[in-house]
C-alpha cells in the first residue's frame, strides 16, 4: 500500500474484465463480444460524424440519442439517461440512487462489478444465494421481517448463469418493493428476455439499464443508458454533472442513433446468435455437458467427468480463450460467447479430441 493513496483505495478488491489475448489464430469466446459487427448504418453515420464539428464539445444532455432510445421503448426522453458504457451508468446509479443505510441486495452469483462499486463507494450489501439450479428466488427479493434492504440489484438475464426472469417475477419484486430503488441491468435482455422499460410508467422506484455493447455489436463504442422516473433520472443527472459533463463524444452519438434507428439489421443480428446458441447448446450436450438454460449471447455449461480449470486450459493450449471463474459453486463452469458458426465448430471439435 502506497503513503499516497487514500484510504479507500487499499481496501479496493478491483474488478478483473475478461482478457484481451493477442494470440495467433485466436479464437475468442471470453468476452460476450457479438459475433456479428456493427450496423452498417451505423458506421456510415461515425465516418460521416468524422469532420470539422470534432473540434466542438458534443451535446452535454446528447438530446437525439435520448430521443432514440424514448422512441424505442417507448418511454419520454427526459426518462432517458445516457452515459459511457453501461458500467459507467451502473457507477453513478450505486452512488446516487443505492447508498442507503439498509444493505444492497443482488445475487450471490452474478456481474463481478457490483461488489467492486459497494467498496468504491463504501455500501453495505448482501449477497443472496441462488436456488440450486442458478435461477433467483423471487421470495429472496420480497420484504420480510427483520430486514429492510437499501435497494435492489439484479441483472435480467443474470451473469454468468444466463438465466433469465419473466416479466411478471421482475414486477412482482418491483411491486412490493416501493420505498427502494429496484436496478435492472439489461446487457443481454434482447437475445430471449422480456424488457422491464414496459414497467416504467408504472413504478417510480425501477431504473432498467441497457447498452450497445452486446446486441448492437458495440463494445468498442463505449454507450449505454437507463429508463426510468424522472426523479430516478434527475439523481443520475446530478452524479453526471458533477463528474463528466460530456460522457458521449459525438463520434459515438452519431454512431448510437443510427444503430438503434436501425431496427432491421439488429433483429436479423439477435436471431443470428439465438439460432446459434440453440445450435451450440445441442452439440455441447451431445458431449456430455450440462448446460444452463441461456436468454443471453453465451451459455453457461460444466461436463461431470472433466474439471472446468482444466478444461478452460487445453483449450487455451489450442488458441480457444473461455471464461473460467473460480468462485465457489461456479468453479466447474465455463461461460462460453456464442461465437460465428465457424468458431463454434472449432469449440466442439476441439472438445471433442479434448474430451476423447
Amino acid at each position: 500500500m502506497s503513503r499516497f493513496w487514500s484510504s479507500v483505495v487499499g481496501e479496493l478488491s478491483p474488478y478483473v474484465p475478461g482478457e484481451q489475448p493477442k494470440l495467433q489464430d485466436l479464437v475468442k469466446l471470453n468476452t460476450n463480444e457479438h459475433p456479428l459487427g456493427p450496423s452498417p448504418k451505423a458506421l456510415q453515420a461515425m465516418q460521416a460524424a468524422c469532420n470539422d464539428s470534432l473540434k466542438l464539445y458534443p451535446d452535454p444532455g446528447s438530446e437525439r440519442l435520448r430521443r432514440a432510445v424514448a422512441a424505442r421503448h417507448q418511454v419520454q426522453p427526459d426518462q432517458v439517461f445516457v452515459g459511457n458504457g453501461s458500467d459507467e451508468i451502473l457507477a453513478h446509479t450505486f452512488q446516487a440512487l443505492l447508498k442507503h443505510d439498509g444493505p444492497l441486495l443482488f445475487p450471490d452469483i452474478t456481474y463481478s462489478f457490483y461488489p467492486v462499486y459497494c467498496g468504491l463507494y463504501q455500501i453495505a450489501y448482501q449477497a443472496v444465494p441462488l436456488k440450486a439450479d442458478f435461477s433467483i428466488d423471487v421470495q429472496d427479493y420480497l420484504p420480510s421481517a427483520g430486514r429492510q434492504a437499501g435497494g435492489i440489484i439484479f441483472p435480467n438475464p443474470n451473469a454468468p448463469t444466463g438465466r433469465a426472469l419473466p416479466l411478471s417475477d421482475i414486477e412482482r419484486i418491483v411491486a412490493a418493493n416501493p420505498d427502494i430503488v429496484v436496478v435492472i441491468d439489461e446487457a443481454y435482455v434482447d437475445f430471449g428476455a422480456e424488457s422491464a422499460a414496459s414497467l416504467i410508467s408504472r413504478y417510480e422506484n425501477l431504473l432498467v439499464i441497457q447498452t450497445l455493447s452486446k446486441s448492437r455489436s458495440l463494445a468498442g463504442l463505449r454507450v449505454g443508458y437507463a429508463m426510468g422516473s424522472r426523479v430516478l433520472i434527475d439523481a443520475l443527472e446530478r452524479v453526471k454533472n458533477s463528474f463528466n459533463s460530456y460522457p458521449i463524444d459525438r463520434l459515438a452519438e452519431a454512431g448510437a442513433v443510427a444503430s438503434i434507428e436501425d431496427t432491421d439489421y439488429f433483429e436479423q443480428a439477435c436471431q443470428f446468435v439465438i439460432a446459434t446458441r440453440k445450435d451450440l447448446v445441442s452439440q455441447l450436450q451431445t458431449l456430455g455437458f450440462e448446460v444452463l438454460p441461456s436468454a443471453a449471447n453465451f451459455v453457461f455449461a460444466r461436463h461431470p467427468g472433466h474439471d472446468g480449470a482444466a478444461l478452460a486450459a487445453a483449450l487455451r493450449e489450442r488458441s480457444i480463450i473461455v471464461r473460467h471463474f473460480k468462485q465457489t459453486r461456479i468453479d466447474q463452469f465455463l461461460r462460453i460467447t456464442v461465437g460465428t458458426e465457424s468458431q463454434c465448430a472449432r469449440l466442439i471439435e476441439t472438445l471433442k479430441a479434448i474430451l476423447a
